[in-house]
């Protein structure tokens, strides 16, 4: 049978894995990678850096499978990372990456300009970062590409190509399926925009040098990607309208399927293409880079053992890793709320995952006050799956069942998206 692969490229490592024609796990690898540059609101990485752990990544993945058998390859990446580049691809910024929000006067533009119901609100969005790398550069000839573009760029040789997903934040409009011409007013022409496809479009072959290095066939095709948040819905097997997947990892990301789209850019809800429905959802910045701030992974894991999920410490925080929410609240300035600390580590512990649960369930009452449909069940992904009690919590809250997605990768997802859904 054929094999198709997927890569995603997170916030920590990327990942790559190969499945077959029914979807069977076939080979996996993962390499870290360093972590950002970060000064305040500055957050931003050589895109150098995604080129070399994918290439590595992908060398020990295709010692691991018959790589003749490989038909199609997607990739996936962080939502709203983005940079600038050349028509060849040359990087003329380094990458923003989607939690670098400086760019606070650009974001005051949108919102002046942009219809209000527009994803790329905000100034962590990429259009945003858009306008404020262009300010660093010399040249007026430029091409915004996101992290999953610039990659499949980079293992094609087309980089002037992007996904409907990632280029929501962009601007893109998804129900017209075009670029809007109010980005016009905004200095910002189509030579400096991607051409957009549906996400698993075919982009181009193989570049033959990288076909040479893992033994790939001539032919074999990468499509166009998404972005690791609906890769990782993707990856849960989530197909009924109103099942909804959480994302537990640095960050909390929730989608639910539905029939409809929802857009409320002042309160951080967007809705993706999904084939002929929607992933209606939001984006947190709260979620475990909160809890490591205070604990190790081996607190985390005694402290999961002591704590008592169904009695409620009567704490009400809001638990941010910094300054600054965009969903279920959009607001820059938002401050962490994690006072009054408990004698206990270990009470201090549960109220900020009963925080996590609080923002979580606050997210998705939004989603369904906008017209999407109430989880009947959520399916999680992420690190945070696996901890019993916060996922107790959890069903505490949202008052639906609460389990963990049976595959948890994103670049399973990706790989479905290959295959084809």
């Amino acid at each position: 049978m054929r094999l198709f692969i997927g890569i995603d490229i997170g916030t920590s490592a990327c990942r790559a894995c190969a499945i077959d024609e029914r979807t069977a796990l076939v080979a996996e690898a993962r390499i870290d990678l360093p972590a950002p540059a970060r000064d305040g609101a500055r957050v931003e990485q050589d895109a150098g850096v995604w080129w070399r752990v994918l290439t590595e990544t992908l060398d020990s993945l295709c010692q691991r499978l018959n790589p003749s058998r490989v038909s199609r390859m997607a990739v996936d990446a962080t939502s709203a990372t983005l940079l600038l580049c050349d028509q060849q691809g040359m990087p003329l910024t380094p990458g923003l990456m989607y939690n670098d929000a400086r760019s606070t006067t650009e974001a005051e533009d949108i919102l002046a300009t942009a219809p209000a119901d527009c994803a790329a609100q905000g100034a962590s969005s990429s259009l945003a970062k858009l306008l404020h790398l262009r300010e660093t550069i010399s040249s007026p000839a430029y091409l915004a590409v996101h992290q999953a573009d610039w990659l499949a760029g980079m293992l094609t040789g087309h980089f002037a190509v992007s996904d409907e997903n990632n280029a929501l934040k962009l601007g893109y409009d998804p129900m017209q399926r075009r670029w809007p011409g109010w980005l016009g007013r905004l200095d910002i022409r189509p030579e400096h925009l991607p051409v957009v496809l549906p996400a698993g479009s075919p982009i181009g072959t193989l570049r033959a040098s990288l076909t040479k290095r893992w033994n790939l066939p001539h032919d074999m095709q990468v499509v166009a990607g998404t972005t690791d948040s609906t890769a990782g819905f993707l990856a849960a097997g989530a197909d009924l309208t109103g099942t909804a997947v959480t994302a537990l990892g640095s960050t909390l990301v929730i989608k639910v399927l539905s029939d409809q789209p929802v857009f409320a850019a002042h309160c951080g809800v967007y809705s993706h293409r999904l084939g002929e429905r929607w992933l209606v959802g939001g984006a947190s910045n709260t979620g475990g880079a909160t809890l490591l701030k205070f604990f190790n992974r081996c607190d985390i894991r005694r402290y999961t053992r002591l704590i008592k999920p169904e009695q409620a410490t009567g704490l009400d925080y809001y638990p941010l890793p910094a300054t600054g929410e965009r969903f279920p609240l959009l607001d820059p300035g938002l401050q962490p709320r994690l006072e009054p600390r408990p004698a206990s580590d270990a009470v201090f512990f549960q109220a900020i995952l009963e925080g996590l649960a609080a923002i979580e369930q606050r997210g998705y009452r939004l989603l369904a006050e906008r017209g999407a449909p109430y989880p009947q069940r959520v399916l999680t992904v992420g690190g945070g799956a696996a901890n019993a009690a916060w996922m107790q919590i959890r069903e505490r809250y949202l008052a639906v069942p609460v389990t963990r997605a049976t595959q948890q990768e994103a670049a399973f997802g990706a790989a479905l998206l290959a295959r084809g859904l």
